[in-house]
């Protein structure tokens, strides 16, 4: 109230404050709507790239007759015709970008509008700035080239403009002018060499290679795969931007559409955010359908000579240590040694054999994203939990939601809180974990899509970091769209579990595939145990090429389980020849001992050889104790504890996940571990140690527990039967060993300790081989006979008694090696010949 100067008193009314006009928010784009944008546009794109491309072949040819179009007044009426196919418009649009502009370098148009096309078609994954950049450039480059070129020739004869257009025309002779031809010319030869680097960076390779080869005539050139396809590498610029879906043709305004959708919950709101929006498209992860890792040549030329490997008999010549080298030049001298030589023409298998499966691909929509949001909230709410921001990141099965709780929130109680949001989302796999800085919700999505192993293999992370590992493997993508790839070697050994039908088999497949694909047959050698008879069937194949066997096996997959401890006991015995090889040599692991080797510091003469690595793979583990009872965890135990330094690792898979098949021994040394769904939560203790793979959904969903990160979970890479016996056959037609790698040989008595004196009427059947192995080396001793033969400590040591019984080597004298008795081999024929009549 207030009083004025007659004394009248008046009511002030207060102002209410103007109303904010409410901002008008345009709706988004549904996907719906972006998929029909895209196809428009790419239909658009395929026209004009057609029309050009037409116009420009045309003009090239029917130049001379259409020149008259561009003096005629009348040339837009309709009696008025062109010879140009494309009519009077396609002749003035061909005039423009070849006579105006680039000459022939106006092809690169119709290009660029085509990889324009496939891109929205979404036929490969296209960088645009990149193929922008790239056709502009050629466009400038071959119009000078052009120009200069048909300067020698009186090129103005052809085109008005000659063939280089009038840029180029313009260009070339401001440059001839500037630096003389001759300058020009050279300028013109690197700007190409650019151009062409540019365009895949192996020219610079070739061209070094080529120089390089020129000086050095004596060189084998390395050959090259005659399918490989070189032409993909266009495309190897990880650096530039790609164009997703989302923003391939994005509105000018719809920044201001970028606003978060929000959600009301009990008068707060709880903002939406999508992290890395486009990693989900699994397209991101395919190329070319015909495109294949580069295969890893070998790092130098093949010498002349070659060491025999570790399990081949081969005479001991006692000389110096480095007589090896004298039959070899100082080149080759200082060449590293490669393992590939027998098999250098080895091809890689492709990406070709491999399906993409994108008819199986779907994505998760925004609007499952916010129902998923608002029941989260929701059911959190009801036990008065305040949530700030959620943000959801799409994967191929999963989806994660992190939730950032209000201050005070503890942890614990989501935790317990698991069971009340599976029910509320009405989804299944849903798992409620730690994080770094937040709760994460992983809830399964409507429609899964499925994970190719060739999206894995093609991942720029993967190609990335294979070369940086011994032996590769490619598992499947993580909930948040990322390729999961480890290297076995350092897991040392997995073990794999998980109930039938949910995707342990195809696990295994991608485990052995992925190792083919980035492995050559030198490299890595596989000891694989089916009990069921069909699983690995398929591997059978590759007998000449990665198989490793027992000499006197006739299968290279065992699948009779009595065989399977003479295989283990097998192995233990090449675990420690390999050992005393690494002892000799003074290293402590098989990557020192194989540089070591590589760079010819080891004598072959001596028994040194390139190891491959050895994967054993063991698959229905519980079946193999059943049948072949306790006898084989003992060995399994051993080889898991020693072997990891000489390169043998173990893979073994079973379907039974109990206490009673995964021990506390084999838990004890097989540290990483793959658990599939399982139907109880004591199961997936008994895998993990706790409880989460009875919450997966099945179907190569699954928990990695790997040495250094906390367990992931991933989505397994899916490769059916029919890609794997693709695989194995395209293998099986090339070239390969004679044989399968032999792994030493057994003595069913080798346990027994020999005793007594030698009896030479049961002379065993190595007798004579290694009798003259002892003459020739003139050095006996068990520990050479175990290397050269390939056979354990006891049946050496009877091999020596028999020999000192038959008056070879004489007896024993402590820790030297024994006397040999007989030095040439007229006298050890005559004894070989008494011993046969006796």
């Amino acid at each position: 109230m207030a009083t004025t100067a007659k004394g009248k008193t008046t009511v002030s009314k207060k102002k209410k404050p103007a109303k904010k006009k409410a901002s008008v928010k345009r709706p988004r784009l549904t996907g719906e709507q972006k998929s029909i944008i895209r196809i428009v546009m790419g239909v658009l794109f395929a026209i004009i790239c057609l029309f050009t491309a037409a116009s420009l072949i045309s003009y090239a040819f029917s130049w001379g007759a259409d020149q008259s179009l561009k003096s005629n007044p009348e040339m837009w009426q309709s009696y008025v015709s062109a010879n140009n196919v494309c009519g009077k418009i396609g002749y003035k649009w061909a005039d423009f970008l070849f006579a105006k502009l680039f000459g022939i370098g106006a092809f690169f148009v119709p290009v660029f509008l085509g990889l324009l096309a496939v891109a929205c078609f979404r036929i490969r994954k296209v960088k645009v700035v990149r193929s922008f950049v790239l056709s502009l450039f050629g466009c400038i480059i071959f119009s000078i080239i052009a120009a200069y070129i048909s300067s020698f020739f009186n090129g103005q004869a052809l085109f008005s403009t000659g063939v280089g257009g009038s840029y180029g025309h313009l260009a070339n002779t401001w440059l001839c002018s500037m630096i003389g031809k001759l300058g020009a010319g050279g300028v013109l030869i690197f700007l190409l060499f650019v151009w062409l680097i540019l365009l895949t960076r192996k020219v610079a390779l070739w061209f070094d290679k080529f120089i390089y080869d020129a000086f050095h005539r004596e060189k084998k050139p390395v050959e090259k795969p005659e399918d490989e396809n070189e032409e993909d590498d266009e495309m190897d610029d990880e650096e530039d931007e790609d164009i997703p879906d989302e923003d391939l043709f994005k509105d000018d305004e719809e920044d201001e559409d970028d606003a978060e959708p929000e959600v009301e919950d009990e008068g707060k709101t709880v903002p939406l955010e999508v992290e890395d929006d486009t990693l989900i498209d699994a397209d991101d992860f395919f190329v070319n359908p015909d495109e294949k890792p580069d295969d890893v040549a070998p790092v130098v030329d093949i010498p002349e000579t070659k060491p025999a490997p570790v399990q081949d008999v081969e005479l001991v010549v006692e000389a110096d240590e480095n007589d090896f080298l004298k039959n070899l030049s100082e080149e080759e001298q200082d060449r590293i040694y490669d393992p590939r030589l027998d098999l250098s023409n080895y091809t890689f298998p492709g990406m070709n054999l491999l399906e993409d499966y994108r008819n199986l691909q779907y994505e998760v929509s925004r609007e499952e994203l916010e129902k998923n949001k608002v029941r989260i909230v929701n059911s959190l709410s009801c036990y008065k939990i305040k949530v700030e921001s959620v943000v959801a990141k799409r994967g191929p099965t999963v989806t994660l939601y992190r939730i950032r709780l209000a201050e005070g929130i503890r942890i614990a109680t989501v935790k317990r809180l698991e069971e009340d949001i599976a029910m509320s989302l009405g989804a299944k796999g849903v798992r409620v974990l730690t994080l770094s800085d937040a709760i994460g919700i992983e809830v399964a999505n409507e429609h899964p899509s499925v994970v190719p192993l060739k999206a894995v293999l093609n991942s720029p992370q993967f190609i990335e970091q294979r070369e940086k590992m011994e032996l590769p493997v490619a598992l499947g993508i993580t909930v948040t769209s990322e390729p999961f790839f480890v290297d076995l070697a350092k897991m040392p050994h997995l073990l794999v579990a998980g109930a039938t039908g949910t995707g342990k088999s195809v696990g295994l497949n991608a485990i052995i595939t992925s190792l083919l694909f980035t492995k050559h047959p030198s490299e890595l050698k596989f000891v694989m145990v089916d009990p069921k008879k069909v699983e690995l069937d398929f591997y059978r194949l590759l007998e000449k090429h990665y198989l490793a066997k027992l000499p006197d096996e006739d299968e290279a997959i065992i699948t009779d389980t009595n065989k399977v401890v003479r295989t283990l006991k097998s192995l233990c015995i090449e675990m420690d020849n390999r050992y005393e090889l690494l002892r000799i040599a003074g290293e402590r692991k098989i990557t020192e001992y194989n540089e070591k080797f590589l760079r010819r510091k080891l004598n072959p003469l001596k028994g040194h050889a390139y190891m491959p690595y050895i994967v054993v793979v063991i698959d229905e583990f519980a079946d193999l104790l059943m049948t072949a009872g306790r006898e084989v965890e003992e060995p399994i135990a051993r080889l898991a504890q020693k072997a990891r330094a000489v390169g043998i690792h173990l893979v073994i898979a079973t379907q039974r996940p109990t206490t009673d098949v995964i021990t506390g021994t084999i838990k004890a040394n097989f540290i990483s571990r793959i658990a599939f769904k399982t139907y109880s939560s004591v199961d997936s203790k008994t895998i993990l140690d706790q409880p989460g793979a009875n919450r997966l959904i099945g179907r190569g969903d699954m928990l990695v527990a790997y040495p250094g990160i906390d367990i992931t979970r991933v989505q397994c890479a899916l490769i059916e039967t029919a890609e794997v016996d693709r695989i194995t056959k395209f293998i099986d037609s090339q070239q390969g060993y004679d044989h399968a790698f032999f792994l030493p040989d057994v003595d069913d008595e080798e346990g027994d300790a020999a005793s007594g004196a030698a009896d030479l009427h049961k002379r065993d059947k190595l007798f004579e081989e290694a009798a003259k192995l002892v003459v020739q080396s003139q050095q006996g001793s068990t520990s050479l006979l175990q290397r050269k033969l390939g056979i354990g400590y006891n049946k050496a040591g009877r091999l020596i008694d028999q020999l000192e019984a038959a008056g070879i080597v004489g007896p024993f004298s402590g820790s030297k090696a024994r006397t040999v008795l007989v030095t040439d081999f007229d006298t050890l024929d005559k004894i070989l010949e008494r011993l046969d009549n006796l």
